[in-house]
C-alpha cells in the first residue's frame, strides 16, 4: 500500500510544454512520503520464461470489479505496448500510470521487433534486444512480452489473459488503420493514460540531429574514430580546427573574465582607500579648526596667558572699600635713643678726616 501511495502522489504531477524545447516542468508536490525500500533485486521475467498459467477458462474482470479490488491472487492484468527506443521518462511515466491504474494491478508490457517497427514507425536507435532489456529494468513492469504483435487480436488477449489494454487516447493511425485501438475501445478494454508532453524519443533525435556537429566533436574527443562517426577526412580536420578554436576562445573569455575580476577588485580596493582618505581628511581638517579656527583652542590659550601676564606685570588695585590716607590710623614710627624726633642724625666735621687725606697725598708723591 505504501509503494501504491507513492505512486499516486507521483502521478498527480503534471507538465507541460514550455516555449520550444518543452523541457520546462510544473507540478505540484504533496506531503511527505515515508521512507521504505521497494526496489527489486532482479530483472522482469519475460512471458515465454513463466510456467504456464491456470488451466482454468479465461474471464476478464469487469471495471467496475477492477477499480473496487480484486483478491491478491487474481490481480488485474493490463496490458501496455510500444516501441520504446531511447527509453526515457516519458515512458517511464506512462508505464507507472498503466501501473497505478487499479489498487491490485499485473502489468503486461509488449515491446515490437526490429521488423514490426521498421516496416510501420521506422527505423530505430536500439536494437530489439536493448529495448527489451530497458523495459525488464523498469520498476513498474511485471512481465515482459517479446515480439509483441503490431495489432492485437482476440487470440493474443486470452493467450496472456489480459483484462485491459493501457494507451494515451489519441488515435494511433498505423498499418491502414484510422486507430488500432479501435476495436479495444469498442470491446469496453481500453483504459487511457496521458502523454508526457515535452519528451520523446521523436524530440530526443531532434535535438541530436539539430547540435550534430556538437556531438560529433564530442565524440572525437572522448576517442571514437572517424570512420566510427562516419565522418569525412575533410570533416574531421574541420572538427579538430573547431576545436582548437574553442580552447582558445575559452582562454581568451577566461583571461578577461579574470581580468574583468582583476578591475573589479582594484577598483573596490580604490573606492574603499578613496572614503578612507575623505574619512581622515574630514577629521583632520575638523581638528585643525578646532585647534587653529577663529574660535579655536588655541585663540582662548592666547587670551588666558595674556591676562595672566597682564595681571602678572600690573600692580594690585586697592580695593574700594579701604579707607583713605585721612582716615588712615598713624602708623608708629621707629625712634632710635640718640636720635631726636626732629631733627636728622649729625654728620660728623670735616677737620676729623683731614688727616687722612693729607697722608694720602704724600704717600703718592713719595
Amino acid at each position: 500500500m505504501e509503494a501504491q501511495s507513492s505512486s499516486t502522489l507521483l502521478l498527480s504531477r503534471k507538465r507541460r510544454r514550455d516555449g520550444s524545447n518543452g523541457e520546462a516542468e510544473e507540478g505540484e508536490r504533496f506531503g511527505k512520503i515515508p521512507r521504505c525500500t521497494v526496489g527489486l533485486r532482479h530483472p522482469v521475467p519475460f512471458a515465454d520464461e513463466l510456467e504456464p498459467a491456470d488451466s482454468k477458462a479465461y474471464k476478464r474482470v469487469s471495471m467496475e470489479e477492477a477499480k473496487r479490488g480484486t483478491p491478491p491472487e487474481r490481480p488485474v492484468r493490463v496490458y501496455a505496448d510500444g516501441i520504446f527506443d531511447l527509453f526515457h521518462s516519458g515512458h517511464a511515466r506512462a508505464l507507472m500510470q498503466a501501473k497505478c491504474l487499479f489498487p491490485n494491478t499485473h502489468l503486461i508490457v509488449g515491446v515490437c521487433s526490429d521488423d514490426l517497427t521498421h516496416k510501420y514507425k521506422g527505423f530505430t536507435v536500439m536494437n530489439e534486444d536493448e529495448r527489451y532489456d530497458a523495459i525488464r529494468h523498469c520498476r513498474y513492469v511485471d512481465e515482459v512480452v517479446r515480439n509483441a504483435p503490431w495489432t492485437l487480436t482476440p487470440e493474443f488477449l486470452a493467450k496472456h489473459r489480459i483484462d485491459f489494454v493501457a494507451h494515451d487516447d489519441i488515435p494511433y493511425s498505423s498499418a491502414g488503420s484510422d486507430d488500432v485501438y479501435k476495436h479495444i475501445k469498442e470491446a469496453g478494454m481500453f483504459a487511457p493514460t496521458q502523454r508526457t508532453e515535452g519528451i520523446s524519443t521523436s524530440d530526443i533525435i531532434t535535438r541530436i540531429v539539430r547540435d550534430y556537429d556538437v556531438y560529433v566533436r564530442r565524440n572525437l574527443q572522448r576517442g571514437y574514430t572517424a570512420k566510427e562517426l562516419n565522418v569525412s577526412f575533410i570533416n574531421e580536420k574541420k572538427y579538430h580546427l573547431q576545436e582548437r578554436v574553442d580552447k582558445v576562445k575559452k582562454k581568451v573569455r577566461d583571461v578577461e573574465e579574470k581580468s574583468k575580476e582583476f578591475v573589479q577588485k582594484v577598483e573596490e580596493k580604490s573606492i574603499d582607500l578613496i572614503q578612507k582618505w575623505e574619512e581622515k581628511s574630514r577629521e583632520f581638517i575638523g581638528n585643525f579648526l578646532q585647534m587653529f579656527g577663529p574660535e579655536g583652542a588655541l585663540k582662548h590659550m592666547l587670551k588666558e596667558g595674556r591676562g595672566r601676564m597682564l595681571q602678572a606685570i600690573s600692580p594690585r588695585q586697592s580695593p574700594s572699600s579701604s579707607p583713605t590716607r585721612e582716615e588712615r590710623s598713624p602708623s608708629p614710627t621707629f625712634r632710635l635713643p640718640f636720635f631726636s624726633k626732629t631733627s636728622p642724625p649729625p654728620s660728623p666735621p670735616h677737620h676729623m678726616y683731614a688727616h687722612v687725606r693729607v697722608s694720602k697725598l704724600l704717600n703718592w708723591h713719595v
